[in-house]
């Protein structure tokens, strides 16, 4: 009987102690739980580091602020000993089940190379929830499908093996702070890394960047530049290039529709 994958979670955190504390709580209750939890410390300045060596994680510092430098911080350490890199956000609150869902999912699969889920978002009230759901994060599922032929890979929530973050990790911007990082590694994924959305894998996150007009669209403005950086692998043509294949159109007069018989949806993972 083979091994279980090893599983290490990276949390990317800056001053957000108050957060992080239920969230590394939620991992101590998972049924299967995490052989590592790492949180990248970026340049907090206030408890974080100190909740998250009470809780039990290793704590590494980040100097560059920004989400991707210190998610790519992470994912490096991570990669030694490890077989699956998880990655949620310090206001993440994982449900019990969710490592053993990511890794059912990889020893069912081998070829699958990236899972990601959804969120719920708490916090707001129920509009607010609703359009976080099924608007901005639905709508950039929706949206980044039909552009790049792949899911989007959703930051707070998504794990992928060792060997993917190994290809791609001196290709992304991983130092640019001003990008969306989960955007930025999509882009550079391609159909042979695996990639697949489980609209079963849900994560509970906070609704805190939705409720001001300002940090709504501070976010979405952020898609601008995360494909500018990466121009012109993010172009539908270059990625048909680069994946010697052809991302086919909808039939005309056929509205195409993203449906679980979709390559990229996995509605039988991490059951």
């Amino acid at each position: 009987m083979s091994l279980p994958p090893r599983v290490t979670v990276v949390i990317p955190c800056r001053n957000d102690a108050q957060f992080l504390q239920p969230c590394l709580e939620a991992l101590a209750a998972q049924t299967h739980p995490a052989d590592r939890v790492i949180v990248v410390d970026n340049a907090s300045v206030d408890a974080s580091a100190d909740v998250a060596r009470a809780l039990g994680a290793e704590v590494v510092d980040e100097a560059v602020i920004g989400v991707w430098p210190a998610a790519a911080r992470g994912y490096d350490e991570a990669v030694s000993g490890t077989d699956i890199i998880a990655r949620l956000d310090a206001d993440s609150r994982p449900h019990p089940d969710w490592i053993a869902r990511l890794v059912r999912a990889f020893v069912a699969d081998p070829h699958l190379g990236v899972l990601t889920g959804g969120a719920e978002f708490y916090g707001a009230g129920p509009v607010v929830s609703y359009l976080g759901e099924h608007w901005y994060i639905g709508g950039g599922h929706f949206w980044i499908k039909k552009w790049l032929g792949i899911p989007l890979v959703f930051g707070s929530n998504f794990a992928m093996r060792v060997r993917v973050w190994e290809r791609v990790r001196d290709q992304v911007d991983r130092t640019n702070g001003k990008i969306h990082d989960d955007l930025d590694l999509t882009i550079r994924l391609r159909f042979a890394d695996g990639v697949r959305f489980d609209p079963e894998l849900r994560m509970p996150v906070s609704a805190r960047p939705l409720v001001t007009q300002r940090g709504l669209w501070r976010r979405v403005w952020r898609v601008v530049p995360t494909f500018a950086a990466s121009w012109p692998e993010g172009a539908a043509w270059r990625r048909r290039e680069l994946d010697g294949r052809h991302i086919p159109d909808a039939a005309p007069g056929v509205e195409e529709s993203w449906t679980a018989i979709d390559e990229g949806w996995a509605p039988g993972f991490g059951r």
